[in-house]
């Protein structure tokens, strides 16, 4: 009998500088990217959240993002 698979999911979110809110810790746009993303793991039966990667106020332009390097190397 075959071994069911099972992934460890890393969510990496990002919002550019220019759609970010000033002031805030984090945008409204990362937390719901967040929410969403972990109501859908929540219901897979094969996926575990292993982390978040989050750059909020990093250009996309480039990889040059602290979270993104963060998450490359934890592959």
């Amino acid at each position: 009998m075959k071994a069911k698979e099972f992934y460890n999911v890393a969510v990496y979110l990002r919002l550019s500088r220019d759609d970010g809110e000033a002031g805030k810790a984090e945008s409204n746009s990362i937390t719901s990217q967040r929410d969403i993303i972990r109501s859908y793991i929540r219901k897979q039966k094969d996926m575990e959240i292993f982390d978040f990667y989050v750059d909020d106020g990093w250009s996309g332009a480039n990889f040059d993002r602290p979270a993104f390097k963060r998450m490359m190397e934890d592959t």
